[in-house]
């Protein structure tokens, strides 16, 4: 046991003539080192503090105001207006015996001190009215106007230098709320397409309707809320869109992020997992002192980070009618789970992280371990696999006291939840199915061997892929996305690993050993709760449908060169597959992001517009449309879905401020069959776009084969598929399909083959206009070569 290898380090033998007391020097230089690591982190996170309460000053700007103030004293020119003066007057009357020189020393530096905190909030309030304006994101790509040149150039001013993660927070704008007649105006443009003219009508008396009576009275209220609160949206979206449901959180909530496509640094599994988290605490380091770099779009205009605090140390908590979320800091523990066994393992020696060797070793000493599970001990992971109430309760009978609650709590604060699997996976070229294995093994596994409550769940592999499955309530895909950018880019590039593929460095084996969890587990739970939970995630993990596909025949580079947008392009193929593989068109989700707004998180993009729907029937109808007039659809569709894109990202978007319309309804008791109609249609088809390349750690241009596979997610509805797509460098895409096995009108490896015709169809439509410029240029380019001749 750990605790008894500990104890050797202080003995203590009670004799006649006394007790006599020994201490080991290595256990009391651990704890000095502990405790000195300890102080450091909060003297850094004090500094940090002070430096983003500041900000877009600096503390030695104060220094500057008061010497300024200072120095007016003595050259008799009072900058203050004789507010100096009338501080002096005013100063208690403890102060009475002071001398004059001293209290006017004294009332100088009140005032600078008075002016450099109005300075600070001026700068900032200037700053945030400057974020304010998104009138840049509209224009045309490749072309930027005077005015968005100058409004740049006052951002950068205004942003200050070597900003810290958090810097920024206290000047972004809040999110606005869009008028009820906006909001309303593009809700019924966006379901034109999707319904015939008695349902369109009919939605328009609703809507009219509301407009005309309970919209006012509830809008008032949002209002409200955004002047009172960060974010009109964000706490309402995590309680009732994540939090408050009561059905299995795997599969229907959360979602994956594979490992590199092409590449596996090393195939030993304990060492790819000790490099891995490593990383991962480094990663956390910076993130706890706040020492990575905010994003900004443009490179200039800065992105909100709240959503990155909770990373890591983070659990979902089950309750019986709302779940809430759990945030600790400073853990320094891991649980491991490996063939059912729990194992804890400490991250930390001596004040210092566990070294990627020595992180190697602990693994590698759990998955040589041969002890069995305990009682029930093996599938208890599934209790977080099934329904939220079930498992609320069985978590305050049976875990809320003894061994089971140190147990639970161990895993509950662990920095976060590693799987040792025992099936390899990852991508292999020569099995078609194997991006699919892969997807259904990080999404829900074997229903029982993740912790899917956990922030997220590191998945190790015996042949050394990685993957992440993510809780999703307590952020987005990005987040994540930002540190497995990092991870990997650190793991590949910085820490490596020696020619027979362990971790660098010396290895440690007076580590003390993983100890493994105990629980003491009646019968009855196991038999009425566990297998209960097992067998409903089970039945839900069978049922997913997935497909994994990689595009290959072009990427972003060539989509740029027809001048669109590579994500319009994609949506639009997405639209062409729907219609072909299902014979109509359906409401389509995809998100965007609206994090340039203090506390943002995501928007709706209705993808499924007029436009849209205009172009796929020219595409369909062969002997009516020629190609020129294809594509001249094409354009318009494009150029539409970027401006609602556009609008979702700056807080004109429709479906948040709906759901927030109809969530002050239900707290008022007001009937809104309009809110309701809205609220209860489904998504058939969900998308999402993964981003990469957030941190730029890795050129992939000079190395091509260091690029990830991206990550997906589970089906939105019964009859419905999911996709996520990634566009990886400048020829590749790869899709991430998901529907279920159950309904009979969906097939993912056939939407994928849809997917493929219809990039290829449209990419079709632009071999006239591309040939026609490579002409151009070859007769171009022979031209001059003749002059040069001449």
């Amino acid at each position: 046991m750990a605790e008894a290898h500990q104890a050797v380090g202080f003995q203590f033998t009670v004799r006649p003539d006394g007790v006599d007391v020994k201490l080991s020097q290595e256990v009391i230089k651990n704890i000095y080192l502990s405790g000195v690591t300890a102080w450091e982190k909060r003297a850094i996170q004090f500094k940090n503090g002070i430096l983003t309460g500041v900000y877009p000053a600096s503390p030695s700007s104060w220094l500057i105001v008061v010497i300024t103030m200072m120095s007016s004293l003595y050259i008799c020119i009072d900058p203050s207006l004789g507010m100096i003066d009338t501080i002096k007057d005013n100063l208690p009357h403890s102060l009475i015996s002071y001398p004059n020189t001293d209290k006017a020393v004294l009332s100088a530096i009140l005032f600078a001190t008075g002016l450099w905190l109005f300075l600070i909030y001026l700068l900032r309030y200037t700053l945030k009215a400057l974020l304010s304006y998104h009138g840049w994101i509209f224009e045309s790509h490749g072309k930027m106007s005077t005015s968005t040149k100058v409004w740049l150039s006052l951002v950068k001013m205004f942003s200050g230098r070597r900003p810290l993660l958090y810097s920024f927070q206290a000047s972004l704008p809040r999110l606005p709320v869009p008028s009820v007649d906006d909001t309303i105006h593009r809700y019924l443009e966006s379901v034109r397409p999707l319904l015939d003219s008695e349902q369109y009508n009919q939605m328009e008396i609703l809507a009219t309707d509301f407009k005309n009576s309970k919209a006012a009275q509830l809008q008032r209220y949002l209002i409200l809320k955004s002047w009172w609160g960060t974010n009109y949206v964000s706490d309402w979206w995590e309680e009732y869109i994540y939090l408050r449901g009561r059905s299995p959180i795997m599969v229907n909530s959360n979602f994956y992020i594979m490992d590199l496509l092409y590449l596996t640094p090393t195939h030993r599994q304990a060492a790819r997992a000790g490099n891995v988290v490593h990383a991962m605490l480094k990663y956390r380091r910076k993130l706890e002192r706040g020492e990575l770099a905010p994003l900004r779009a443009l490179g200039t205009v800065p992105m909100c980070s709240t959503q990155m605090e909770r990373i890591f140390n983070t659990t979902r908590i089950p309750g019986i009618e709302t779940d809430t979320v759990q945030h600790l800091t400073d853990r320094k523990h891991l649980v491991v789970y490996h063939k059912g066994r729990f194992f804890q393992v400490w991250l930390y020696t001596g004040g210092r992280h566990l070294l990627p060797s020595e992180l190697e070793t602990q693994f590698q000493r759990i998955l040589n371990d041969t002890s069995e599970p305990q009682l029930a001990e093996l599938k208890l992971a599934a209790l977080t696999a099934g329904n939220r109430v079930p498992w609320a309760r069985a978590r305050v009978k049976y875990f809320s006291q003894g061994g089971n609650k140190v147990s639970l709590d161990a895993i509950e604060s662990a920095a976060f939840f590693l799987t040792l699997d025992d099936e390899p996976q990852g991508y292999d070229p020569a099995n078609t199915k194997s991006l699919d294995s892969y997807a259904k093994s990080l999404l829900h596994g074997k229903c029982y061997d993740r912790w899917f409550d956990k922030s997220f769940t590191l998945i190790s592999y015996p042949n050394g892929k990685m993957g992440v499955n993510a809780e999703h309530s307590w952020a987005d895909a990005p987040i994540v996305g930002h540190m497995w950018e990092y991870v990997l880019a650190t793991d590949c590039f910085h820490l490596g690993y020696t020619e027979e593929g362990h971790c660098k460095g010396d290895v440690n084996k007076g580590l003390p050993h993983p100890t493994r969890l105990q629980w003491q587990i009646p019968k009855e739970v196991q038999q009425n709760v566990i297998e209960t939970s097992y067998l409903s995630a089970k039945q839900i993990a069978d049922d997913v449908d997935f497909h994994g596909y990689l595009f290959t025949e072009f990427g972003k580079g060539l989509i740029k060169k027809c001048r669109s947008s590579p994500d319009a392009f994609i949506q639009l193929a997405l639209q062409l597959a729907q219609f072909r593989d299902q014979g109509v068109f359906c409401l389509t989700y995809e998100s965007s992001m609206t994090r340039m707004f203090r506390d943002g998180r995501t928007e709706t993009v209705r993808s499924c517009t007029s436009e849209a729907v205009a172009f796929v029937r020219a595409m369909e109808d062969a002997g009516a449309t020629r190609s020129h007039c294809r594509l001249a659809l094409f354009r318009k569709a494009a150029d539409k879905h970027q401006h609602m894109y556009r609008l979702a990202m700056t807080g004109s978007g429709i479906d948040r401020h709906l759901f927030c319309l109809y969530i002050v309804s239900k707290y008022l008791g007001v009937d809104s069959p309009f809110l309701k109609k809205v609220l209860s249609e489904p998504w058939k088809l969900s998308t999402s776009q993964t981003p990469q390349q957030q941190l730029n750690l890795v050129d992939i241009n000079k190395f091509p084969k260091y690029v990830g596979a991206g990550g997906g997610f589970g089906p939105v509805a019964d009859d419905g598929y999911g996709v996520s797509y990634i566009i990886v460098g400048e020829n590749l895409i790869t899709f991430h399909i998901s529907s279920k096995f159950s309904s009979p009108d969906t097939d993912s490896c056939q939407f994928g083959q849809h997917i493929r015709k219809a990039m290829l169809d449209i990419q079709a439509l632009f071999k006239p206009e591309n040939d026609k410029k490579t002409v151009e240029h070859t007769e171009h380019v022979q031209r001059e070569n003749g002059k040069k001749h001449i």
